[in-house]
């Protein structure tokens, strides 16, 4: 396969290469630091790139190494409207005096960790699968700590990092433990080369180990919380939905892929981690009065339920897993604009007190993070209600139904910790909730996207059909 063949393979990649090759020189040519114009030209590319790449393709590249199918075209196209969303709402945080003159950083490192994303889901091989979180993650603690003087961020990004080089070693060891027992570390030829010996079932565990971190699995969830309520709400949004998505992705892809063979052995195990995951973050995220670390145990609560859908291991579980990962990504931005909106009216108060009468004086943003809620906690006819239906379904269609009981339990639990941000918005007293206000175009633009989708989703099967048409590994 000659190069030009592989780059238009690539398509996806190269063209987002592209993009921050833009970005950078606008950065750069600007003569003083100008948010809104970064904002535009970025939000603009990004736009670009949903068209180009809008309807899925499949191809190889570099002898196997890149190999990408039709589902992870669909996913990076997700990955990338969840990012527009993002860069939708961080406008107004930017123009913040002490946050101008990071904008073409923000930008920047945001869509480098887009690209290391496209590498993880589209890896045909543990190298390249390892070279994309890399290039995931060590931009991703460079923008957890973007706000090194305001709110811990820079302790945040300093327990990210250190976390993120501890499993990013404990998965390394992994994978050489796999190309020491099979001598590869390409997928097609390791389908047949995993038999299920000690050795491997242990390289197996530890890396599941590793992307358990980055998903935010027990018991590798401990950074989650501290790092969430410590970095910029629009970087935390990021780090909630799209990072957690595509490792979502990956782990099921290549645990089906590769370890195929060892299903018996990591069905086990996840179905542990998952039961361990939603019933733990459950109970802390009923402590929790800060909304941000709230949402970080909402997030760990929510990761389990995305891995319900990996157990049944088939193309139903993978259609289940994408769909539920994409009203995740509408439902919590939609969250977490809300919360930016308010952040910055009321001096960076993410407290649950705050909201407190927030429907007298700003009853569209009530709505909002209402339904937001509502879709998190699986009341239908919201999309959410589907989405776990749906990763339900996947999970009891393929045997595992004690795991789908608990996990149901644990869905009427955190329906009660959800509720709780509703009534202080509609009932809990307030003399003085927060004044009334009116966010940024690009703002409410992100959030009427966030609740159509959220409203859309739900009513329409057509998309998980549409979903099902392509889930191949």
């Amino acid at each position: 396969m000659d190069i030009t063949t592989a780059l238009l393979s690539m398509q996806a990649e190269v063209s987002l290469v592209a993009i921050l090759i833009i970005v950078l020189l606008t950065d750069l040519f600007l003569k003083e630091s100008n948010p809104r114009m970064m904002q535009s030209v970025s939000c603009i590319l990004l736009v670009v790139q949903l068209a180009l790449n809008i309807v899925p393709t499949a191809g190889e590249a570099f002898g196997g190494m890149y190999h990408s199918t039709e589902m992870a075209s669909v996913v990076k196209t997700i990955l990338t409207a969840g990012t527009l969303l993002v860069f939708l709402q961080s406008g107004e945080w930017l123009e913040r005096e002490d946050s101008r003159r990071k904008s073409g950083e923000f930008y920047l490192l945001t869509l480098s960790t887009l690209l290391g994303m496209y590498f993880m889901v589209s890896s045909g091989s543990f190298i390249l699968f390892y070279i994309g979180l890399e290039l995931a993650s060590i931009p991703m603690a460079c923008l957890v700590a973007l706000d090194k003087y305001r709110h811990h961020s820079a302790e945040a990004g300093a327990k990210f990092i250190l976390n993120a080089m501890f499993s990013s070693a404990l998965m390394l060891y992994g994978i050489s433990m796999v190309y020491g027992t099979c001598g590869t570390v390409y997928f097609a030829d390791l389908t047949s080369a995993l038999t299920g010996t000690p050795l491997q079932i242990l390289a197996m565990v530890f890396f599941f180990s590793g992307l358990g971190f980055k998903l935010s699995l027990v018991p590798f969830h401990m950074w989650t919380p501290d790092v969430y309520q410590g970095a910029p709400t629009a970087v935390t949004g990021y780090l909630s939905v799209i990072s957690k998505g595509a490792a979502a992705f990956a782990l099921m892809s290549i645990l089906v892929k590769v370890f195929g063979g060892m299903c018996e052995q990591w069905s086990l195990l996840l179905s542990i981690v998952i039961v361990v995951t939603i019933t733990i973050a459950n109970i802390f995220a009923i402590l929790q009065t800060d909304l941000k670390r709230f949402m970080a145990y909402s997030s760990i609560s929510q990761a389990g339920y995305i891995m319900l859908a990996a157990l049944a291991g088939d193309g139903q579980g993978m259609s289940s897993l994408v769909y539920y990962i994409v009203v995740y990504i509408v439902a919590n931005l939609a969250i977490f604009g809300v919360i930016s909106a308010v952040e910055q009216r009321t001096n960076g108060c993410v407290e649950r007190s705050a909201y407190a009468g927030l429907y007298r004086t700003n009853p569209h943003l009530t709505l909002v993070m209402t339904l937001a809620l509502f879709s998190l906690g699986g009341i239908p006819p919201f999309a959410g209600f589907f989405s776990k239906f749906f990763v339900f379904a996947a999970a009891f269609h393929d045997g595992h139904w004690l795991v789908v009981f608990l996990a149901l339990i644990n869905t009427i639990i955190s329906l009660f910790y959800y509720l709780l941000i509703v009534k202080a918005m509609y009932i809990t007293p307030n003399d003085n909730p927060v004044p009334t206000f009116r966010s940024s175009a690009l703002m409410r633009t992100s959030l009427l996207l966030c609740v159509a989708g959220i409203i859309v989703l739900g009513l329409f099967s057509s998309i998980y059909q549409l979903l099902s048409d392509v889930a191949t590994f």
